[in-house]
């Protein structure tokens, strides 16, 4: 089993570009969890880092562009918004996909933490260069 002092996380750089949203969130969920690992313990963050580029790019299928909604409140009274998925691609487009990925982590504190692990980028540049991370294909994974 693995713990804190003997898990190697590495940083992973996926291209989203023309990918599903909910196929890509279960892949790049389960590389931030650390399933594909050998070593994979579910009490332990045991994931990597995963950078996610040209989030702009993702899209949906069907009509769920136009049809999906997304709900937030402020918890004020009358502070429900509720966006659809074009406009929230327009307004935010990484958004998506941390709401897509966030959706299929676990509903706890460690959770919480292995959403750090995610790092979502509108564009082609991202900030983590200097970490040197890996291209992962993502058809590697079932």
């Amino acid at each position: 089993m693995a713990n804190a002092a003997t898990v190697q996380q590495e940083w992973l750089l996926v291209d989203a570009e023309n990918e599903v949203l909910g196929r890509l969130a279960s892949k790049v969920a389960m590389l931030v969890r650390g399933k594909h690992k050998t070593t994979f313990t579910p009490h332990v963050n045991c994931g990597d880092h995963v950078v996610v580029i040209n989030a702009d790019k993702v899209r949906l299928t069907g009509a769920k562009m136009a049809d999906k909604e997304y709900q937030r409140y402020s918890l004020y009274p009358g502070g429900q918004t509720i966006e659809k998925a074009k406009d929230l691609k327009a307004r935010k487009p990484e958004a998506l996909v941390e709401n897509a990925v966030r959706g299929m982590l676990p509903k706890n504190r460690l959770g919480r933490r292995l959403f750090h692990n995610l790092h979502v980028v509108a564009g082609n540049e991202h900030q983590h260069e200097a970490q040197k991370p890996r291209t992962f294909d993502l058809n590697t994974i079932k």
